[in-house]
């Protein structure tokens, strides 16, 4: 009878330890693709903004023609009382493939209130920006490399002959209330 008990207990504890084994693959399995499945995800909504805002703004179609790489934030979220900040993620296409992931957050204060959603999209003129931010596994908007934050006046007059900076910087589709949006001071960290 003893013997008996020891296989029983020794069957126990290794159908114990296999599902253990299983349920931590499935878990990993799982995380791997919810993983996969955002960063596909943010791909395609990267993609999406980068068409929309070419094909919407001619300064940009004019910047996007000439322009050896772009960083694309579709959905950046901004929000605060006083204190603020904000965050997105994006993807860097290098002629039109995604290269690489990034975040960019930035924390402001003063007289702020509000939420408000938006993108941007930086357009890399030059190999010396591109292999700067592809060196640097973190940065600030304004430092590096100089960027032009194109607005709807200088939108107007910006033309292929004009363009001398080595970034230019776009914003498109601001939803919600927040008086002042800026990217001047925003971080942007590589995630891969």
């Amino acid at each position: 009878m003893q013997p008996n008990l020891f296989f029983t207990a020794a069957l126990r504890a290794a159908s114990f330890k296999i599902k253990y084994a299983v349920s931590i693959s499935v878990a990993a399995a799982a995380l791997f693709t919810s993983q996969t499945t955002f960063a596909d995800d943010l791909t395609v909504q990267s993609r999406a903004a980068l068409h929309q805002i070419v094909a919407n703004n001619p300064a940009a179609a004019g910047v996007f023609s000439e322009a050896r790489a772009v960083l694309v934030f579709p959905n950046v979220v901004k929000a605060g009382f006083i204190v603020g900040a904000q965050g997105g993620e994006g993807v860097l296409f290098v002629h039109g493939k995604p290269a690489a992931h990034y975040r960019t957050t930035a924390a402001s204060y003063g007289l702020q209130a509000g939420v408000q959603k938006y993108g941007y999209a930086l357009f890399f003129m030059n190999q010396k920006a591109l292999d700067w931010v592809n060196t640097t596994r973190e940065w600030e908007i304004g430092t590096g490399p100089s960027i032009v934050v194109v607005d709807k006046g200088m939108a107007r007059s910006l033309t292929t002959s004009t363009m001398h900076s080595g970034i230019y910087a776009f914003t498109f589709d601001q939803k919600g209330l927040m008086a002042g949006m800026g990217i001047q001071g925003s971080k942007i960290k590589r995630l891969n």
